[in-house]
Parts: structure tokens; C-alpha cells; sequence
């Protein structure tokens, strides 16, 4: 939910309103609205030099219009969701006309690099889809990440599972014998074609999977009592808002479980196995749960065995919807 818009003294909205009235600053301003973007991004959407670029972002994060934060090499920037600086964002955002052929070439642009991206990720699940679980092992045991995940699930009702980006369907093998309809998205065809195996392989004829877009479900909201999103966040763009998605699928009463990273460093993970994130804050996920309107209920880490080096630690999170179970 956003703040409440705020009167603001002379100074700071003074500031604020100098720090966006300029043509690339204002560009930049809409596309942050959009999510969150890298100096490389907004350098290829833009057509200008990444020095130039910078240097607008540094006065608006000064202002603060947007915020910035790093991630090991790598800068992301979004609009700012918190201060003074907010405020004016979201003001002048209102007054913006989305048709705008400018903004909408802007957007255009975003589009194609999204969609640059989301090939080359796509590309590597292809390439990589039989070693899936291998690349998993990279982190502190599979066994272990299932006990916790078992363990914050414990005593839960699960007729209806849903599992996001689900890979090899591992989720599903774990909870399928135990589930009255289990449910599998993947955006990529040769990961479906591998899950389908293993669930065949398994005998699990109440589980299925489809393809389909982890931003824009295709089934009814309220649908399931648990939805499972198990290390798919680090290779989206917006985390938040498949978790809102996700929030979505939850009856009254249902449990969202997040299994990803916590902060690393491993910078090879996102040049040769398509990470988009570097691991996520304890609070991240948590604001994240608590926008879709979640209360969160169980934030637990898991450190990789001593003597592991360049070993993972694994979070899990644990949101409930707040809204009372029919009888």
C-alpha cells in the first residue's frame, strides 16, 4: 500500500521538483515506475552514455525521487517508495500521459530489454534443464532445504498446492502423495517436459503442469491453501510483484512459502547461470509479503555445513493471509 501523500516543507519539495524537471530525469523517473532497472538497462532504453546516465540518477536518488541499492558489481535503481522524495514522485507520476509517444517509445524499449533478458534466461533453462538439481546442490543440502520446508509447512492443510516455477516438479514429488490437486507452473517448455516425467516417473496422477507466466496466472484467485515459490525469485525482475501474484492464488487462511538465497557474492551466478538477483534481505521478502497484504509468520535461515566453501545460506519465508477460513 502506498504512504499517505504528506505535505512537504519548501526546501524538500523545492528540490524534489528541480531534481526531475529535466527531460532524461523525468524519462528515467517514469521507466523506475515501471521496477526495478540497472545503469545498463536505462543506458540501452535510453540510447545515452552510461556516465550521463548515472549522473541523472545521482541527483534524483539525491532528492529522493528513486532509491538505489547494490547488489556485489551491480546497481539497481527504483522509484521511491518512502520520504519526501516519494511524495513528489507520485505526484508528478499522476500528471504523466501515459500516451505520451516519447514515454511510450520509452516503454517499448523496456519492453525489448525485458524480453532480452528473459530470452537469455530462457536459453539457459534449455541448455541447462538436466542439470537443474545439480546447480541446486550448490547451496546447503537439497535434504535439508526439504526438512524446513516440511517443517514450516507442518500441520497445514494442503488440498490444493500450487508451485511456482517449478522446474523439475521437485515440490510437487515431495507433496504430491499427500495433496488432493497439485499444481506446477513453468515458463519453459523443456523444464514442463522434464517434470512431467518425474511426476509420471512418481505415479502422481492428482499433480499437473503448465506453462505459463508467473506474473499473470491464468486460474482463479483463492484457489489454493499453499503456494510454493521454491529458488525462482533470484531470475525475475520483480519479485514483488510475482509475489503479489502469488498472494492472489491463497484462500482465507492460506500459507505463501519463498525458498531463496539470502545475500551473496557469487557473481558467476549471474553471468553464467542467468541470476538476475544476488540473493534477497530477510526484510525484502518480508515488505514484499506484507504489499500483498500477507503477515508473515516464520523467517528461518539455513548456513551451509562448516568447511563449504563458496556455499549458499537458504531463507524461507513464511506469509499467511490474514482473512478468516470459511467453516
Amino acid at each position: 500500500m502506498e504512504p499517505v501523500a504528506t505535505r512537504l516543507g519548501y526546501d524538500a519539495l523545492l528540490e524534489g521538483l528541480k531534481a526531475g524537471a529535466e527531460d532524461t530525469r523525468l524519462r528515467l523517473l517514469v521507466l523506475l515506475s515501471e521496477g526495478e532497472l540497472t545503469v545498463s538497462d536505462l543506458t540501452d532504453i535510453l540510447g545515452q552514455s552510461q556516465p550521463r546516465i548515472s549522473r541523472h540518477l545521482k541527483l534524483l536518488a539525491e532528492a529522493g525521487l528513486v532509491e538505489r541499492f547494490r547488489e556485489a558489481s551491480w546497481a539497481f535503481y527504483r522509484r521511491a517508495t518512502d520520504g519526501p522524495g516519494s511524495t513528489i514522485a507520485r505526484a508528478v507520476l499522476a500528471l504523466v500521459d501515459p500516451a505520451d509517444p516519447v514515454l511510450a517509445r520509452d516503454r517499448e524499449r523496456l519492453a525489448e530489454v525485458r524480453g532480452a533478458r528473459a530470452a537469455a534466461a530462457q536459453a539457459y533453462f534449455r541448455k541447462h534443464a538436466k542439470e537443474w538439481d545439480e546447480i541446486r546442490k550448490l547451496h546447503v543440502a537439497e535434504a535439508a532445504v526439504e526438512a524446513a520446508i516440511r517443517e514450516a509447512l507442518a500441520g497445514v492443510r494442503i488440498d490444493a498446492l500450487l508451485d511456482l516455477g517449478t522446474g523439475t516438479g521437485r515440490m510437487l514429488e515431495l507433496y504430491g502423495p499427500e495433496v488432493g490437486r497439485g499444481v506446477g507452473i513453468d515458463l519453459n517448455p523443456e523444464m514442463l517436459a522434464m517434470a512431467r516425467a518425474n511426476l509420471e516417473r512418481a505415479g502422481l496422477k492428482s499433480c499437473t503442469v503448465r506453462q505459463g507466466d508467473i506474473y499473470n496466472l491464468a486460474l482463479g484467485r483463492d484457489a489454493f491453501d499453499v503456494v510454493i515459490v521454491h529458488q525462482v525469485l533470484h531470475f525475475l525482475d520483480d519479485g514483488g510483484r510475482a509475489i503479489r501474484e502469488a498472494a492472489r492464488m491463497l484462500r482465507p487462511g492460506g500459507r505463501l512459502l519463498v525458498v531463496d538465497f539470502a545475500p551473496h557474492d557469487l557473481e558467476f551466478l549471474r553471468e553464467q547461470h542467468a541470476h538476475r538477483r544476488l540473493g534477497f534481505a530477510a526484510e525484502t521478502v518480508t515488505q514484499w509479503m506484507g504489499a500483498a497484504g500477507l503477515d508473515l509468520v516464520l523467517h528461518r535461515t539455513l548456513a551451509p555445513e562448516a568447511g563449504r566453501k563458496g556455499a549458499l545460506t537458504v531463507s524461507l519465508w513464511l506469509g499467511r493471509d490474514p482473512r478468516m477460513m470459511l467453516a
